[in-house]
This record gives structure tokens, C-alpha cells and sequence, in this order.
């Protein structure tokens, strides 16, 4: 009898333990997801300072920081088309505390204009969160002998070759703009790579180079005191912070449409329950007054939808700028 006791009472709280690790596992995820950020989170940009990319990665990055309890700090990292900032955080480890800003020209043109990528976009990074649409804007040193779009076309169809345009660097959204424009007006302007926007834009005032496409935060100041003239933006309409500067698609150039657009994205095997953390405290941060004043500011579009949404948009994004690239024989200058 003591023994058939003994063994029973053994028994119930074997069944007690195990009831109470069941328990413990199923309250795992919301552990794992209380317990995210335990640390500072690396907020990877890959291009130089003084970008439209660095301006909505701190934007954003500020507000996360402040909801989070833990620093969310910028780091920019340029080279090689943005490869060199992928790379590193593809090879980071999944746990959501390095993150990557990722954009058209590393997420829907590198993979068709660079042949040995060290990655692959679609399998080793897991999409976070859109978070914002920034209208492109052409522009055009003073000193270049054009008042306005259909003169600068003009004047760069009759002397192919005597100007340069600078960009931040291969596969940016910059060169992207450039280089589809001039597929479809066939001038011929030569390519200057630079690290970052404002590497380029340094030589664009100065007059090294003559013209150059980027996002409207980083040249709007420029465009305001005159240092630079806003010829054409790559959205559909105009834009309101640019009310008399036409579309390219205006000008006679028929659905034309560029544009920047910016988003998170974390190495592949991040836990699903702190990539829906991040996707929706940044969906609050988009919604907090700084940023959304900033954003209004620069006619950029917010995002915030969830990762599948995402995943979706980088998708037709990549079935558009494949055929561009190719048409255009994008190639890394």
C-alpha cells in the first residue's frame, strides 16, 4: 500500500510540473515579444549622410526610440550599391535588434541589374513594414543654359555626352529616375556615382556636375534659395510643396512615374511576433505628430501595413523595374 502511495503521489506532481511547464510554453511569444528590445536596436541605412533615406530612417527612428524605451540608432553604411550594408545584416543575427532600411534600388533593382549578389533579397531578409513614398524631383544646376524641362531635353539631345549627372550611387533611386528618363526622351547624360546624396549634391552646387534626381526632403532648402532649379517631378500629379513644377509625364512623356519609397526589413528567422511589434509601433510612429508634420512637409506618403503587404508591393516592384532595367541597360557605372 505505501508503495502503490508513494508512487501515485509521485505521479500527481510529475502531472503538476508538466501542467506548469504547458503553461509556460504557451506563454513564451508574449514573453519573447515583452522582452523585445532588451537593448539598443541598429537602424542600418545603406548610403551616405544627408540623404532622403537618412531623413525618414531618423524620422521614424526617433519616435521608435522614444515608444520602445531602447535607442533606436542610425547607422549609415554605403558601398557598393547597397550590397555592403545587406550583406552584413542578412548575415546579422534574427533577433530583431538590427534592422535595415531597404528601398527600390536594393530591393527591386540590384537583383536584376547586379549579376553575383551576395544574397538573395527575396530569402534572407523577412519584410517588416512600407513606410513611406517620397515624390522624385529633377533638377538642374543655374548655370545650365535651360529655364525648364522641355529646354533641358532639348539641349541635352543637341550636345549628347557634355553633362553629367550625379546620383548616390549605383542602383539609388536617383540614377533609377535618370536613367528611365533617359530611355524614354533619348538623351544621353553620363552617370556620376557617388556614396549618399550629399556627396553628389555637394558637387551639383558647386557646378561639377549639371543635374540630378533625388527625393524632395533633400533638395527642397536648395530649390527654395535658388541653388538649384526644379524642372520635373516623377509622380502623376504635381505636387504641392512644387505647385508650378510639371510631370515628366505632362511634358509629353505618357505615364512616366518614379518615385522613392523606403521600408523596414530584418534578417530571415526573425521571430514573427517581434516583426508584428515593429511593424506596428512603426505604424504609431507614422502616426505621431513629428513625423507626420515632417512628412506633409516633403509630400512623402506613409506606410505601415503589415509585413505580407509589404511583401506584396516589393513584388510589383520588381516586376516593374526588371523590364526597366533591362530595356534601359541599367548596369553599375
Amino acid at each position: 500500500m505505501m508503495k502503490h502511495s508513494i508512487s501515485r503521489r509521485t505521479l500527481l506532481q510529475a502531472a503538476g510540473l508538466g501542467a506548469g511547464l504547458g503553461a509556460l510554453a504557451l506563454g513564451l511569444p508574449a514573453m519573447a515579444q515583452a522582452a523585445w528590445p532588451s537593448r539598443a536596436v541598429r537602424f542600418v541605412v545603406p548610403f551616405a549622410p544627408g540623404g532622403t533615406s537618412e531623413i525618414v530612417a531618423r524620422s521614424v527612428a526617433a519616435e521608435l526610440s522614444k515608444q520602445l524605451g531602447q535607442s533606436v540608432y542610425v547607422e549609415n553604411k554605403p558601398g557598393g550599391a547597397g550590397t555592403v550594408a545587406m550583406q552584413e545584416v542578412a548575415k546579422s543575427a534574427p533577433d530583431g535588434h538590427t534592422i535595415i532600411l531597404g528601398h527600390v534600388g536594393t530591393l527591386a533593382v540590384n537583383p536584376y541589374m547586379l549579376k553575383n549578389q551576395p544574397y538573395d533579397v527575396n530569402k534572407d531578409f523577412i519584410p517588416v513594414t512600407l513606410l513611406a513614398k517620397v515624390p522624385n524631383v529633377f533638377v538642374i544646376h543655374p548655370d545650365v543654359p535651360a529655364r525648364n524641362f522641355k529646354e533641358f531635353v532639348a539641349y541635352a539631345k543637341k550636345n549628347p555626352g557634355v553633362l553629367n549627372y550625379g546620383s548616390a550611387g549605383n542602383a539609388s533611386a536617383g540614377h533609377l529616375a535618370m536613367e528611365y528618363l533617359k530611355l524614354v526622351s533619348g538623351m544621353f547624360i553620363t552617370h556620376i556615382p557617388y556614396r549618399g546624396t550629399g556627396p553628389q549634391l555637394t558637387d551639383l552646387l558647386s557646378g561639377r556636375t549639371q543635374a540630378s534626381s533625388a527625393g524632395l526632403p533633400a533638395l527642397s532648402a536648395y530649390i527654395k534659395s535658388g541653388k538649384l532649379r526644379a524642372i520635373a517631378v516623377g509622380t502623376s500629379q504635381r505636387i504641392s510643396a512644387l505647385p508650378d513644377v510639371p510631370t515628366v509625364a505632362e511634358m509629353g512623356f505618357k505615364n512616366f512615374e518614379t518615385s522613392q519609397w523606403y521600408g523596414i526589413l530584418a534578417p530571415a528567422g526573425t521571430p514573427a511576433d517581434i516583426v508584428k511589434r515593429l511593424q506596428e509601433e512603426s505604424l504609431k510612429a507614422l502616426k505621431s505628430s513629428a513625423v507626420t508634420a515632417r512628412f506633409a512637409s516633403d509630400n512623402a506618403i506613409s506606410g505601415g501595413g503589415p509585413s505580407n503587404e509589404f511583401a506584396s508591393f516589393i513584388a510589383d516592384e520588381q516586376k516593374i523595374w526588371s523590364d526597366i532595367v533591362k530595356r534601359a541597360g541599367i548596369h553599375a557605372d
